[in-house]
């Protein structure tokens, strides 16, 4: 009998991000607490770059912006956002979509599976993502369940299980 496998990986939905982006600006633009403070939000490259007048209001557009990633079904795990700083008379928080699993977090995950999980379960390490191979369909399901319960700081999904 051939083995059955699925990859982890940690992918971020593009144009749900952006989606989620330009609602939080909406919101932003609209908000009677953000007239007159400078606020802002907007895609810089392959960075997000939150402005405001104050520290209080630039924290205040990143929530926006994290309720509506998960409005938009986008983990928060997937959002790397920095410390609001000064730049000038501004605040500033850029933030970041991480995609992919590194290869710190690829170790762990895989030790989570060799020490945790079934003992026929074998996974390896392919660039950005992890194949997970076992001949019983059920302790890959088994697998499953225990990373969605694990402590993994990333998103992870779940994919190509054959």
């Amino acid at each position: 009998m051939a083995d059955s496998s699925f990859d982890i990986v940690s992918k971020v939905d593009k144009q749900e991000a952006q989606n989620a982006l330009n609602q939080a600006e909406k919101e932003i633009e609209q908000r009677y607490d953000f007239k007159g403070v400078g606020a802002s939000i907007e895609f810089s490259g392959e960075k997000i770059l939150m402005k405001a007048s104050s520290e209080e209001r630039v924290k205040a557009v990143l929530d926006v912006f994290q309720s509506k990633l998960v409005k938009r079904g986008i983990s928060l795990k997937s959002l790397d956002a920095g410390e609001p700083f000064a730049s000038g008379k501004e605040y500033r928080i850029e933030a970041k979509m991480k995609e992919g699993i590194d290869q710190e977090n690829a170790k762990k995950i895989a030790k989570i599976i060799r020490e945790e999980g079934p003992k026929t379960v074998k996974s390896q390490i392919q660039g950005d993502e992890l194949r997970v191979t076992s001949k019983n369909r059920d302790d890959l399901q088994e697998v499953i369940a225990l990373l969605r319960s694990s402590k993994v700081e990333i998103d992870l999904q779940f994919v190509n299980y054959r």
